[in-house]
């Protein structure tokens, strides 16, 4: 293969999983029952959003999607960049997880304003470190049902992800993996300041998987 034909190899995968990434699963399934997710409740793309103005059945679906989605963006950009990209497979499957983040937060078919990026995360880096990602959605878990908030959750999620890649016993995922699972969280924390303002104030609205959807117009997420 010529110098050319990798150089394009190595850009393209990087851009296709940004744009996988950016897929705006919960704006397209809110336009399948008329409603636009980003006119109601926190104005967020994501799957709590969705689950509070549309139900627990497409809150769901697009948590999945979403997930999906940033699995799908790491093999993606490792099999089209492969071996031309810096660090080979490895270092473009590490780069696509990042961008597939990215892409879910500031997506291009919706404005550049996206969701939080936690399902797409969790798809990626499971993808890529699913020992220590799975922990950390173990974390997840666990700070949904205590707390019963799912920002709650997440920042613990986002936070224990880089404790459990950077701590032995799950070093091995290696260092690669150690640094985008700080840059996720990073990312994360970031984009939930309002959520964590919310929760110094007291004021942050609670989650409950028995919730009936409350139609548009339900609560901030």
């Amino acid at each position: 293969m010529t110098p050319a034909a990798l150089s394009i190899r190595s850009l393209l995968g990087p851009v296709a999983a940004f744009l996988v990434g950016a897929l705006p699963w919960g704006l397209w399934i809110g336009y399948t029952k008329g409603v636009d997710v980003r006119q109601h409740g926190s104005g967020n793309l994501g799957a709590t959003n969705v689950y509070r103005t549309l139900g627990p059945a497409l809150g769901w679906t697009v948590f999945l999607l979403d997930a999906l989605k940033g699995a799908l963006a790491v093999v993606l950009c490792g099999w089209v960049a492969g071996d031309a990209f810096p660090g080979g497979q490895t270092g473009a499957r590490l780069a696509g997880a990042i961008l597939a983040v990215l892409g879910h937060v500031f997506t291009p078919f919706a404005g550049f304003k996206g969701g939080k990026g936690v399902a797409t995360a969790a798809g990626a880096m499971l993808a890529v470190a699913p020992v220590g990602s799975a922990l950390a959605l173990g974390c997840f878990v666990v700070g949904v049902v205590l707390s019963h908030r799912i920002s709650v959750g997440s920042l613990l999620a986002a936070f224990s992800l880089p404790v459990f890649l950077w701590a032995a016993p799950f070093a091995w995922a290696g260092r690669g993996a150690a640094i985008v699972g700080s840059l996720v969280c990073l990312v994360i924390v970031l984009r939930h300041l309002p959520n964590i303002r919310r929760l110094l104030a007291g004021t942050e609205p609670t989650f409950s998987l028995r919730r009936s959807a409350p139609g548009p117009g339900g609560e901030r997420s």
